[in-house]
């Protein structure tokens, strides 16, 4: 498995987002076509309709396993911290937002507590920006 680092720890998955994805996306603009094309009936706004439905369905099906994959590592940010957290630390573990969580588990356990430190004290929020902060990567291959 190649070596992850933060250019290229962003997953893609190609049947999804290179396959399955773009087919729904022309099937919607087929459907738009053809409701232009050849008239607003019954069958055509039925096809939009159902089309525009498969494309949500799609994206909310990827965000929510999105949102259930950031609460589990809430959880394991959570219990890591604790383990490696100085006790003066400790404390702060609930000051975090998930999206600070989130960017922080890609960070070395020895890096972890200054890292944190600076992202509490300077208020760093966007996940890319405490990722550029990260010396030593720890990857994390089991993402959806």
């Amino acid at each position: 498995m190649k070596e992850q680092t933060l250019a290229n720890h962003s997953r893609v998955v190609p049947a999804f987002h290179m396959v399955a994805l773009p087919i729904l996306v022309l099937n919607l603009a087929d459907q738009i076509y053809r409701m232009v094309r050849l008239g607003i009936f019954f069958d055509s706004v039925v096809s939009l309709l159902l089309a525009i439905a498969l494309i949500l369905v799609a994206l909310y099906a990827r965000m929510f396993a999105l949102t259930v994959q950031d609460r589990v590592i809430r959880l394991e940010m959570r219990l890591r911290l604790e383990g490696v957290f100085p006790p003066d630390l400790k404390p702060l573990i609930p000051k975090f937002s998930v999206d600070q969580l989130v960017a922080l588990r890609f960070a070395s356990d020895a890096e972890l507590p200054s890292l944190c430190r600076r992202v509490l004290e300077e208020k760093l929020t966007k996940r890319r920006s405490i990722k550029e902060l990260i010396k030593t990567w720890k990857p994390d291959y089991l993402r959806a």
